[in-house]
C-alpha cells in the first residue's frame, strides 16, 4: 500500500465555499497554530478546554494536526451528517490510520466497504439476549472491587476501575479465562499502546518507521499483546469448546464448515472490543467518581438512591430501572468526559458540508467533546449537572448529534448497551457502600491518550 508524503487537498488552503453557503454553518479557524505542530500542544496538554473552545470560532473548525489541517465539526446537525453517511466522511485520517497500526482493520476501525460483513460477523456476541449474563458477571465483579477495599486506604482510582473493567472484559469474552500475570501484562502493553497511538498521530508517517527507542518499544509491546491474544485463540480452536462467551462467537464457522473470521481478523477484533470494554467504561467510572466528589450535592442524592434500593449489596441488572439517579449521573458524565473525545473521519469524494464544499482527502474530526460543551445546546455547558437528564425536567428537544458519546449512525459503538449497564452497575455498588475523598488541592486533569483519562486521581476510601 501507497503511503502519502504529501498533506491531503485541504491541508494547505481552506475548502473552497459554496456560493450560497447555508445560512447559520459558519466556517472558521482556531487561533493558536504553531509551525509543524499545529495545535498539538493544547490536545496534548489540555485537551477538554481546548475542544470545548472551537465552537466559539464556528461550526466547522480548521485545526491543525501537527503539520496536518482537519476540520473540526461543531454543529449537532452536520455532525449527525457525517456519523450517517460513513461511505462519504469514511473511518481515516491520522488517529484512525494510528489506530490500525494497533487494532488492524477491526470493526472499529475498518472502512465502509468492510464495515457491514464485520459488524453482522460481530453482532451476535452483543445481542439483548446475552446481557443478563454479562450483567451476572458484572454485579460479581463489583461486589469483589467493592469488597477489596479498607477504610482509610487511598486507592489510584483509575487502577482500580481499569482492574475491575478488565475482570469483566476478560469473564465476558474469554470464559476460559487468561491467567492473572497475562491479564496485566496485556493491560500494561495496552496502556503503552494507547498512549504512543495518541502521540504517534502528531508525527508524520515515517517518523514512526524510524528505528528509535520509543518506536521500537512501541513494535515490540505491540506484537507481545497480539502474540498473547494470538495464543488465546489457538487454544480455543484446540479444545473445540464453545464457551458461549465473544470469542467462541468469534471462532464460529459458516454453515459450509469455514471460519466466518480469519485468524488476523479474530485477534484484530478481540483486541479492539477488549479495549471498548475495559478502558472505555474504566474511565467513565474513574471521572464519574471524580465528579461524584466534588459536587457533595450530587453524592448525598446517589448515596440515598443506592442506600433505598441496595441496602449495601451490589447492584443487579434488575435494579437498573430503580436507580434513574445513579444513570444521569453516568450520563453527564459522558457528556463532560465522553472517553471517545475526537475521531478522524476521511472524505472520500469532493461534498458539501454545511454548505461548504471539501475535497476528497480531506480529514474531517468529529467530536463529542465539542458538542457536549457547546453553550448554544446546554445551558452552563462546562457544569456538572445530571438533573440535565431527569426525566421529568421541562426542556426543549435535544436535537440528533447534540449527545453522541457513542457515536451514531451505522458505526455506533456495538457495546454502548453493556458500556452503560457495567458503569450504572458499578458506580451505585461503590455508592452502596464506600465515599470517596478526594483532597481539594488535588491536581486531577484530563490527559488524550486515544482515550480520555484523568491523571493524577487518588482518592480516600471510607465506610458508610
Amino acid at each position: 500500500m501507497s503511503v502519502r508524503t504529501t498533506p491531503p487537498p485541504c491541508a494547505e488552503e481552506p475548502p473552497a465555499v459554496t456560493a450560497a453557503p447555508v445560512p447559520g454553518y459558519t466556517l472558521g479557524s482556531a487561533p493558536g497554530r504553531l509551525p509543524l505542530l499545529g495545535h498539538a500542544p493544547r490536545l496534548l496538554t489540555d485537551p477538554c478546554r481546548f475542544l470545548a473552545s472551537l465552537p466559539a470560532h464556528g461550526d466547522l473548525v480548521r485545526i491543525g494536526l501537527g503539520p496536518q489541517t482537519a476540520i473540526v465539526v461543531c454543529h449537532p446537525g452536520l455532525t449527525r451528517q457525517i456519523l450517517a453517511d460513513d461511505r462519504t466522511f469514511d473511518k481515516g485520517g491520522p488517529l484512525v490510520d494510528r489506530g490500525r497500526e494497533l487494532f488492524g482493520d477491526s470493526l472499529a476501525i475498518c472502512g465502509h466497504d468492510r464495515h457491514r460483513r464485520q459488524r453482522r460477523l460481530v453482532q451476535p456476541a452483543f445481542q439483548a439476549t446475552r446481557l443478563p449474563a454479562y450483567a451476572a458477571v458484572i454485579t460479581e465483579r463489583a461486589g469483589r472491587l467493592t469488597d477489596s477495599w479498607r477504610d482509610g486506604a487511598t486507592i489510584d482510582v483509575q487502577a482500580e476501575m481499569r482492574a475491575f473493567t478488565s475482570q469483566v472484559a476478560v469473564a465476558t469474552m474469554f470464559a476460559a479465562s487468561m491467567s492473572e500475570a497475562e491479564q496485566q501484562q496485556a493491560l500494561d502493553d495496552l496502556s503503552t499502546l494507547l498512549s504512543g497511538t495518541y502521540r504517534r498521530m502528531f508525527m508524520p508517517a515515517f517518523f514512526s518507521r524510524l528505528p528509535m527507542p520509543g518506536n521500537r518499544r512501541y513494535e515490540t509491546v505491540r506484537a507481545r499483546l497480539r502474540l498473547t491474544l494470538g495464543r488465546l485463540m489457538e487454544t480455543y480452536r484446540a479444545t473445540g469448546t464453545d464457551h458461549g462467551d465473544v470469542l467462541s462467537t468469534l471462532l464460529s464457522y459458516q454453515e459450509d464448515g469455514t471460519p466466518r473470521l480469519s485468524d488476523e481478523e479474530v485477534v484484530d477484533q478481540i483486541l479492539i472490543l477488549f479495549t471498548g470494554g475495559s478502558e472505555t467504561t474504566a474511565n467513565v467510572l474513574s471521572w464519574a467518581v471524580y465528579l461524584v466528589a466534588r459536587h457533595p450535592d450530587v453524592e448525598t442524592r446517589l448515596h440515598a438512591e443506592a442506600d433505598a434500593v441496595l441496602a449495601g449489596r451490589a447492584a443487579t441488572l434488575e435494579d437498573l430501572g430503580r436507580l434513574p439517579y445513579t444513570r444521569q449521573v453516568v450520563t453527564e458524565t459522558l457528556r463532560l468526559y465522553p472517553p471517545v473525545s475526537m475521531v478522524t473521519r476521511i472524505v472520500t469524494a469532493d461534498t458539501e458540508l454545511g454548505g461548504h464544499r471539501l475535497r476528497a482527502g480531506c480529514v474531517v474530526v468529529f467530536s463529542p467533546a465539542a458538542v457536549h460543551r457547546h453553550p448554544g445546546l446546554f445551558p452552563e455547558p462546562c457544569r456538572f449537572t445530571p438533573d440535565r437528564w431527569a426525566v421529568q425536567q421541562p426542556q426543549p428537544p435535544m436535537p440528533r448529534g447534540a449527545f453522541v458519546p457513542f457515536g451514531d449512525g451505522p458505526r455506533k459503538c456495538i457495546g454502548d448497551t453493556i458500556g452503560m449497564t457495567m458503569a450504572t452497575v458499578a458506580l451505585a455498588s461503590i455508592a452502596a457502600r464506600w465515599r470517596l475523598e478526594i483532597p481539594a488541592d488535588a491536581r486531577v486533569r484530563p490527559v488524550l491518550r486515544t482515550f480520555l483519562a484523568p491523571r493524577g486521581l487518588q482518592a480516600t476510601v471510607r465506610t458508610r
